[in-house]
């Protein structure tokens, strides 16, 4: 028996490199396809990003061959899942911030028509994003009407503009939640251009 045959085969960090791009070369296509068709293109590439960076990590763990391929397919799996849990979770706390705060401050639930409770978030659902976002600056964030409109990009007297008419498309959202079968109210100044 040499010594050759006695020593354990040593992974050189060139060796380990090639190995793993040689992985990514042959699997990537694969495993972006496999997440692409779960999730949204923004989760996907998180997704993918994170099962070769868990095969860079876990590289003594990988197979070698073709059972690499699916392997990572098993990693990409249980990512993938750890996305949805997170995505359910930060809902879960999300939907009790806005109790919190409906709890935590009443007085400005009321002076907001109870901006806080779930079918608000329903209703603000409904609005254009640029409504539901200039509501929660001023209702939740407590922005002042200048405030809002550095973040927004635009004057204060804008800002009050756009309030008025996303309160009343919230009220009208809110009208059709507690009425199904009413048809929401449409506005003149709706197709206007923002301010």
């Amino acid at each position: 028996m040499s010594i050759l045959e006695i020593t354990p085969t040593v992974t050189t960090s060139d060796q380990r490199t090639e190995r793993f791009r040689s992985v990514y070369d042959e699997s990537f296509a694969d495993i972006d396809a496999y997440c692409r068709r779960r999730l949204d293109a923004t989760s996907a590439n998180d997704a993918v990003s994170e099962v070769f960076l868990t095969a860079w990590r876990r590289f003594d763990d990988m197979p070698d061959g073709s059972a690499a391929r699916l392997w990572l397919f098993g990693v990409a799996r249980n990512v993938i899942a750890n996305q949805r849990r997170s995505a359910g979770r930060q809902n879960q706390l999300h939907l009790r911030l806005v109790e919190d705060h409906a709890v935590t401050r009443p007085e400005q639930a009321a002076v907001d028509g109870a901006l806080n409770g779930p079918p608000v978030v329903e209703a603000l659902a409904m609005l254009s994003p640029d409504d539901a976002e200039v509501l929660r600056l001023v209702a939740w964030e407590e922005l002042s009407h200048a405030d809002a409109g550095v973040v927004l990009g635009c004057s204060a007297n804008a800002v009050g503009v756009r309030v008025h008419r996303a309160r009343q498309r919230l009220a009208d959202a809110l009208s059709t939640l507690s009425n199904p079968a009413s048809v929401p109210t449409i506005h003149a100044d709706q197709n206007e251009p923002n301010s």
